[in-house]
This record gives C-alpha cells, structure tokens and sequence, in this order.
C-alpha cells in the first residue's frame, strides 16, 4: 500500500538533496525555498545579520528554560524556510528534533528581520506557515528595527518575553 507523504515531508527530502550540495555550501546568502521547492537565495545586509545576533542574545536570556538561534530551517507546506531568528523551550526543541531535519514543527518564537529583499506581503505569507507549523508567535523586525509581534492577530508586546523591547 502506497504512503501519502505530506508537503512539509517532501521539503525536508528536497531540502537533504540542497544541503548535500557542495556547490551551495559557501554561498553568502540565506537559502530557502519556495512552495515548488526551488532555491531562493536572500542576500543580507551586515545591519541584518547585527540584529538578527541582538536578538538571539536577548531571547537567551529570557527566564524560561530554552534557547535562541539564528538561521533556523524549518519545513513548510510553503517550502523550507530559513528563520531569522528563533526561540524554542527545551520541551519543544525535543520535540522539534523529532520530526526530522529540518523540523516541520516551528519553536514558539519566529523572528523575521524585514530587509529590502522582501516585503510585508512576503511576511504576511511566512507569518502563516510559521504560525500553521506550530509558532506561537512570530516577530516581524522592520527595517528600522521596530519589533511587531504576531500571534492569531497584531500583539502589544510578546506573551512569552514580555520585557522584549518594541524597537532594537
């Protein structure tokens, strides 16, 4: 009998193929790709990549037990995507771990640093894979570093790191 594999499962095969590619391992981009699995590669700016470290260091050091990354992959319905930045508690990162490499199951924190590659519609889109793989809220940094915080609609401030400032 013939298995039905979910989009999300055939990300992270097509994502394996990618990472195994030693032509794409030095490339100075962010590497994602889209709903038909094809490479999209994102240049950054050093600005992006200055916050994207500021919020890792301030998501380490929320009270709760967990931890912060950057550059997380994490298998979409949408295609594999490259978050900015990211925070899971020890629970969910096993959890997460669980489901293959990349994850289908999001941390609870998404942060995505706006650059002048991408637009609000393009974050509007990455907000809802995140938040249907499992986010519990996802951050949107604009570029002149003001934070928004999204959970099934607008925040005004983070559930899950309250005293995160609103502008970086």
């Amino acid at each position: 009998m013939p298995t039905t594999r979910t989009r999300a499962e055939e990300h992270q095969e097509r994502w394996q193929e990618i990472v195994a590619d030693p032509t794409l391992r030095d490339l100075p981009y962010s590497v994602e790709t889209n709903r038909r699995g094809q490479i999209v590669l994102s240049p950054h700016k050093n600005k992006h990549s200055r916050q994207q470290k500021q919020i890792e260091k301030r998501l380490d050091n929320l009270p709760q037990s967990g931890e912060a990354f950057q550059e997380w992959a994490i298998a979409t319905s949408g295609g594999t995507k490259q978050v900015d930045a990211i925070w899971a508690s020890d629970d969910r990162l096993t959890e997460m771990q669980e489901t293959g490499d990349p994850t289908t199951l999001a941390p609870e924190i998404c942060v995505e640093v706006m650059s002048a590659s991408n637009d609000w519609k393009e974050m509007e889109h990455k907000r809802a894979l995140y938040r249907a793989a499992g986010a519990e809220e996802v951050w949107v940094v604009d570029e002149e570093g003001t934070v928004r915080v999204f959970g099934e609609e607008e925040l005004e401030q983070s559930a899950l790191a309250p005293d995160f400032p609103d502008t970086l």
